[in-house]
């Protein structure tokens, strides 16, 4: 730091005597000198040899000897192409960290810099596939496959529509089409409201006269029968094992209330598959809990046990009065 602004008086000869090497040797070799005799005479290392007057010297030396790199560097390369690189060189720190990519604060860059390399890592993986494929299947094969595939799906939807047309002309011709309620009458509209398309209210309407329902509307109806189902059957087994249970009856009540909580975690799966399809974020269903499940099942076995008890003490009574 004492010697950042300092010019050196020696010569390049003696600087290069003082570093122990030889002109026209690299860079590499100036630094590594330098590194060994700073170690050997630098005041601060633990080293027997340690001299601030030597220490001094090489520096100056260090200094001369890359200077004269630089120079001849600079004669060989020619001032245009050092211009240039100048012009192209980012002078200050913070713009030559991730590879020039992105602006304005570190932060902003850094993360600028890390969806660079996703998209290029993205591109990579995908150059990688597409030569993969090529190299496995030329390309005249690749194109017949696409071509194959296309004429097949051309094929299949044809007759398709050949065989609908066919049916619908068969009906028309014995006559099936003839007694239809409304016949000739324009279609109703659902609503009066202008921003409504009316075709689609119509084709809605088509398919709930013919009993279509929703995806979502099915798996909720098929949900609650299987709740109520689930339901019914634990109360009935808990009833069948009456009160008290034996530890054989125990056993076969832990039995029937593990094969209800797998039955609760497929009906789980359902529910998941509603939420994904309904359309109302209102009508989406929470799980069941098995623990409650059970819970509600007791509650419901007690209570039917009670009726039953009190229905049979006011028979007796009534015996009794008799």
């Amino acid at each position: 730091r004492m010697l950042s602004g300092y010019n050196p008086k020696n010569n390049v000869k003696d600087a290069y005597k003082i570093l122990e090497l030889e002109e026209g040797c690299s860079l590499d070799d100036v630094r590594n000198s330098y590194r060994n005799l700073a170690r050997k005479y630098h005041p601060d290392s633990s080293s027997g040899m340690a001299d601030s007057k030597a220490f001094i010297r090489v520096e100056e030396a260090y200094r001369a000897v890359l200077n004269d790199l630089t120079a001849k560097q600079k004669s060989d390369t020619g001032e245009e192409e050092e211009d240039q690189f100048k012009s192209k060189s980012l002078q200050h720190r913070h713009y030559l960290s991730f590879e020039g990519v992105g602006i304005g604060t570190p932060s902003q860059r850094e993360k600028q810099y890390r969806q660079f390399r996703v998209d290029r890592a993205t591109e990579q993986v995908l150059e990688y596939r597409q030569q993969r494929l090529e190299s496995l299947y030329p390309s005249s094969d690749l194109s017949r496959a696409k071509d194959v595939r296309q004429s097949k799906k051309v094929k299949i939807t044809q007759a398709v529509e050949r065989l609908v047309e066919d049916l619908i002309q068969e009906s028309m011709a014995r006559g099936d089409f003839d007694n239809l309620s409304g016949k000739g009458k324009p279609l109703q509209k659902f609503s009066d409201s202008p921003h409504i398309d009316p075709m689609t209210h119509n084709l809605n309407r088509i398919l709930i006269d013919n009993g279509y329902q929703p995806e979502w509307i099915l798996l909720q109806k098929e949900i609650r029968e299987t709740i109520k189902r689930l339901r019914n059957s634990i109360v009935a087994s808990r009833r069948k094992l009456g009160e008290p249970m034996t530890p054989s009856e125990q056993k076969q009540w832990s039995r029937i209330c593990e094969q209800f909580a797998e039955d609760i975690r497929k009906l789980n799966k359902r529910v998941d598959n509603f939420n994904l399809v309904v359309p109302i974020l209102s009508r989406q269903m929470v799980h069941f809990s098995t623990d409650k499940e059970i819970l509600r099942a007791r509650k419901t076995y007690e209570a039917v046990m009670e009726k039953g008890s009190d229905s049979d003490t006011k028979e007796n009574e009534g015996e009794e009065g008799k």
